[in-house]
């Protein structure tokens, strides 16, 4: 075994394992370190339990074994993407007031090495942080109260008429930036689970999903996260809280244990997950170099 998890143990602030993303606490082992090293010796593939296993046939992120840099104090876990002109991330754990330089100093030295445009520094912070920006880690526990059905125009795409489903176009158009687009063809190539979605005179002003549950490394019931948007000029009118209550209902309804989420700190999700009581896990600030 290369990781020590009396090491590793005490710099985890936040679940958040490199090229795998946030992970329930009752996952967070050494097995999952262990796991993303072993697959970077592999090629490009994806471990049984990654949630990118969605959206393609290869992985487009993997550990650089040989960055890695695991003390006693520190651990610093490299990482190179091939997405775009590419770039190396290094996740660094550990309390140490120049960890983020270390870590800087190798994402830039990486990405010389590898040829690729960019390098960033991903910092995890604990729940009792305060950053100003970066990313929230949410959970939503089934286990713990009941999700009820929220009623209103939210149904499933596929269970309005034919005329309000041929408007989801114009609307996947509008929010391609949210991800709509992309969703949009998966849901053209029937590779999607069920998407929710709210009509407002006819027309489809709002959408999350694909609603999909599949085990996480240790066996519980994920829900796996969605795309979610409401248009601009349809926003203010309780329509993304019923969206987001429709599809805690459907999750729960479906077996789910829990889900995971990752908000912009201050945005409207992070604030309608935080009114909604969801319990925070911790930060991920990303800096680029």
């Amino acid at each position: 075994m290369f990781f020590r998890w009396d090491w590793l143990r005490p710099v985890l602030t936040a679940p958040i394992v490199p090229t795998l993303g946030p992970v329930h606490p009752h996952a967070l082992t050494v097995d999952l370190f262990e796991d993303i090293r072993a697959a970077a010796a592999m090629g490009r593939f994806f471990l049984h339990y990654d949630k990118d296993r969605r959206w393609g046939s290869e992985k487009d992120e993997t550990v650089l074994a040989d960055g890695i840099v695991h003390q006693p104090d520190r651990t610093l876990i490299p990482t190179l993407s091939t997405r775009g002109r590419g770039a190396t991330k290094v996740f660094a754990y550990g309390h140490q007031t120049d960890i983020v330089d270390q870590a800087a100093e190798l994402a830039a030295k990486l990405a010389a090495e590898h040829g690729v445009a960019g390098a960033r520094v991903v910092r995890p912070f604990g729940p009792e942080a305060r950053p100003a920006d970066g990313v929230r880690i949410q959970l939503q526990d089934f286990t713990t109260r009941p999700c009820e059905n929220p009623g209103g125009p939210v149904r499933a795409f596929t269970e309005w008429p034919d005329e309000v489903r041929e408007t989801f176009d114009s609307y996947a158009r509008a929010m391609a930036a949210d991800g709509l687009l992309f969703l949009y063809t998966q849901m053209q190539a029937e590779g999607t689970g069920p998407v929710l979605t709210a009509v407002v005179d006819g027309r489809i002003v709002g959408a999350i999903g694909p609603m999909e549950i599949r085990p996480d490394a240790v066996g519980y019931r994920q829900l796996m996260p969605q795309y979610f948007a409401v248009l601009p000029e349809a926003r203010g009118n309780g329509l993304g809280r019923l969206l987001w209550r429709a599809a805690m209902h459907w999750g729960q309804s479906h077996g789910a244990d829990y889900q995971l989420l990752q908000t912009q700190v201050g945005g409207a999700s992070d604030r309608l997950c935080r009114a909604e009581g969801l319990a925070s896990l911790g930060f991920v600030c990303t800096r680029k170099m």
